[in-house]
């Protein structure tokens, strides 16, 4: 379909630059072929004819900034994704945290809020709760929203459940949320340590010193000068023996800060040791 290849290179980044101008998201260093992709299937799905017309509604139309974000930010996430990552979290990290007096963890790039609540409930598990904070950001509003009510469908649990189990959960999980017809809520307990906001890994800067940093799956969508940006800026709010953790196909090896981390086990997880 012509609409699938309607936004060229150069197209590209007229828009990427309109935006960052106009509204200040900078998306400029993120992956070319990956927002290429998304802005191409942002005009089949909404029928633009052209690029000029994408490009003048866009510019002209604030309300539309925020489904061209919801686009070009990847928002695929479900609860305690990959047991193995979370059975290390709940044996190896979350109990070493339970030494300092309060335990702050960031968790960038939180989008509907699935790991933020994963979080929670390993750290009630772990009777750490009542001294933790999770600080879950994005740079979409839209999906901030979501996160803040934990409302999700029921049809989901049947799975998240599966998930908690499979990576070690010791409670009943339907304990976790109640259920309204198609829809579930969990807790206000879990909800009570997280806050939301909006931050931007290009342009916002360190906000806090944190445990454990969480950024996971996001970073595969940067160029390597943006990927070495955003290390840098998670080893400026990163505590001496901190913990920062990556998706399954990110790595801070080839980063000029790795001889400052080592990696624990064989998960993406990484301590920071200078």
């Amino acid at each position: 379909m012509l609409a699938f290849n309607l936004v060229k290179d150069e197209d590209l980044d007229l828009l990427l630059n309109d935006v960052s101008e106009k509204y200040g998201y900078d998306f400029r260093e993120y992956s070319k072929a990956s927002i290429k992709r998304r802005v191409n299937r942002l005009c089949s799905l909404d029928k633009f004819s052209s690029f000029a017309e994408l490009r003048y509604k866009v510019i002209n139309d604030p309300s539309y900034l925020g489904r061209l974000v919801e686009e070009i930010t990847v928002n695929v996430t479900e609860m305690f994704r990959d047991k193995h990552f979370y059975e290390c979290l709940r044996k190896e990290i979350i109990p070493k945290l339970g030494v300092h007096p309060h335990i702050k963890i960031w968790l960038a790039g939180c989008s509907t809020g699935e790991e933020a609540y994963s979080l929670a409930i390993l750290l009630h598990e772990a009777n750490l709760a009542h001294k933790s904070i999770i600080y879950a950001t994005d740079i979409n509003p839209s999906v901030l929203e979501t996160a803040k009510k934990g409302i999700y469908p029921i049809s989901l649990m049947r799975e998240y459940s599966e998930n908690y189990i499979n990576s070690g959960g010791i409670a009943n999980f339907s304990n976790y949320y109640s259920a309204n017809y198609d829809h579930v809520m969990f807790v206000d307990k879990l909800r009570d340590k997280m806050i939301f906001a909006t931050h931007n890994l290009v342009s916002d800067g360190s906000f806090n010193e944190f445990q454990l940093i969480l950024c996971r799956n996001v970073l595969i969508y940067f160029d390597k000068n943006l990927q070495e940006k955003v290390f840098h800026l998670f080893d400026n709010s990163l505590e001496k023996l901190g913990y920062l953790a990556l998706g399954s196909k990110e790595t801070i090896k080839f980063s000029d800060l790795n001889n400052n981390y080592i990696q624990v086990g064989k998960e993406k997880i990484w301590r920071k040791v200078k």
